[in-house]
């Protein structure tokens, strides 16, 4: 079996840290990073707000992200063996279900706004945060590309809350995941659901 497992939500949400976590515990477990498919910095547009568009689709290589996608569909033994990921072979023992379970994690800001990858999920997980705790969280960390002055609040959460309302005008089914929980709660809620899903499955 083959299942899908989206990681969304707000930037600096805690969406790398769950992904991270839980893909070391589950069985023959892939990932795929959103950041990995940014175009370099000289395609990014600059917008009518006066920044460099990185929070929008066209920002990314999404046709380039299908594709390795679509590599795993087509064949995760492979997949995951040519990306490093240890397989456990399958089992007919049926305390062992996991030995035939195939996951793939995909995990960035925009899953659930492109249309090719929506239908692709097993489950939706958008992780979310308040104006100010986005903000605190955002100041303390360190890009390849710093934040030029006044890009939070005149392009990444303005493009946050443009990118939410669109997927939720869209009836995108997803599980909403409260980023101020503590990361232990969210990684226990997200694993138990992910076994679940599997048992119920097999």
């Amino acid at each position: 079996m083959k299942y899908i497992i989206g990681i969304g939500g707000v930037t600096n949400g805690g969406k790398t840290t769950l992904t991270n976590k839980i893909s070391q515990i589950l069985p023959n477990c892939c990932v795929v990073h959103q950041d990995d498919f940014y175009k370099t910095p000289d395609q990014i547009e600059v917008g009518q707000d006066g920044f460099k568009q990185w929070d929008v689709i066209t920002a990314l290589d999404m046709e380039a992200m299908m594709s390795t996608v679509n590599a795993w569909i087509d064949n995760p033994v492979k997949f995951a063996r040519s990306h490093g990921v240890a397989v456990t072979p399958a089992s007919s023992e049926p305390s062992h279900p996991e030995g035939g379970v195939q996951i793939l994690i995909m995990e960035g800001f925009l899953l659930y706004n492109y249309r090719p990858l929506v239908s692709l999920f097993n489950r939706r997980y958008y992780l979310s945060l308040s104006y100010e705790e986005c903000k605190r969280r955002r100041s303390t960390r360190n890009y390849t590309v710093p934040d030029p002055p006044g890009l939070f609040d005149g392009h990444v959460w303005p493009m946050y809350l443009k990118h939410r309302k669109e997927m939720e005008a869209n009836n995108v089914d997803v599980v909403y995941l409260n980023g101020l929980k503590s990361k232990d709660d969210i990684y226990l809620q997200v694993y138990e659901e992910i076994q679940n899903l599997i048992l119920n499955s097999s």
